[in-house]
């Protein structure tokens, strides 16, 4: 392989961890370090980067696509962690971790990671102690989304997840119509908000009948973000915002008796 090429290559790898929370900012020279001890990883929809208690070679960012980290309960049921996408570090505890990995992970689309490889990353900790810093607020970051699912799982029903779900996606404080494209299928979404896909076809069959979402395909749409705000926060028992209880456009016009 060509000098040039590797050249390429390696401002490729360093253009993705520059998208990152954990390597953006770095010196260019640390970037370049870093690139020098990261090895790409193409996946296959379905395909396996490691499962659950392999010994762990490193850490990944997902450089496109998407890839699920899951467990398997003794029930045989997965109960997916997140779901992880492009820009997005995972497995960083296993550089620290006595065992293997912790879960499982899988590409839930055609995807490609970078692994950034456990002993070299070591090696260059010691001699960039800050990385430390930038490691700790990586897995803070991850600790407080596995917490948040958690209450999700444990204090809300599937509309209620369903709907912060999908207000997570939209800008907040607006009411202008907005358009989600998914970028999972819909069962790795049902899996993802702790329900099956049956459950999460008819909460959206609901949520149409509402005018709440609109689903096709992998596009849902919120006609108004506020109606669904209201939905999640009279759900939660907080106050519900007056001026957003104005009629749908499924019932504008119609004559009541």
């Amino acid at each position: 392989m060509s000098e040039a090429w590797q050249n390429l290559k390696g401002a490729a790898i360093a253009a993705t961890l520059r998208m990152t929370r954990l390597f953006g900012g770095l010196p260019p020279e640390d970037l370049d370090s870093v690139a020098a001890i990261t090895t790409v990883v193409p996946l296959e929809k379905g395909q396996y980067l490691f499962r659950q208690g392999d010994p762990p070679r490193g850490f990944y960012v997902v450089q496109r696509g998407a890839v699920c980290v899951h467990r398997v309960t003794p029930a045989g049921k997965e109960q997916i962690i997140c779901v992880f996408r492009p820009g997005e570090t995972f497995a960083e505890a296993a550089l620290v971790s006595p065992g293997g990995y912790p879960a499982d992970a899988r590409a839930v689309e055609p995807s490609q990671v970078l692994r950034v490889d456990k002993d070299g990353f070591l090696a260059l900790l010691a001699r960039r102690p800050e990385l430390g810093l930038r490691m700790l607020a990586s897995m803070s970051l991850h600790l407080r989304a596995l917490v948040g699912q958690i209450e999700d799982l444990a204090l809300k029903d599937v509309e209620t997840r369903l709907a912060n779900w999908l207000l997570k996606r939209c800008p907040p404080d607006r009411d202008e119509p907005v358009t989600i494209q998914l970028d999972v299928s819909k069962r790795v979404l049902a899996a993802e908000i702790g329900t099956v896909s049956e459950t999460l076809s008819r909460t959206l069959g609901r949520f149409r009948e509402q005018d709440l979402a609109l689903a096709q395909g992998r596009t849902i749409t919120i006609p108004s973000p506020a109606r669904l705000r209201n939905l999640l926060r009279s759900r939660l028992g907080e106050p519900v915002e007056a001026d957003s209880a104005r009629p749908t456009p499924s019932t504008q016009g119609r004559k009541t008796c």
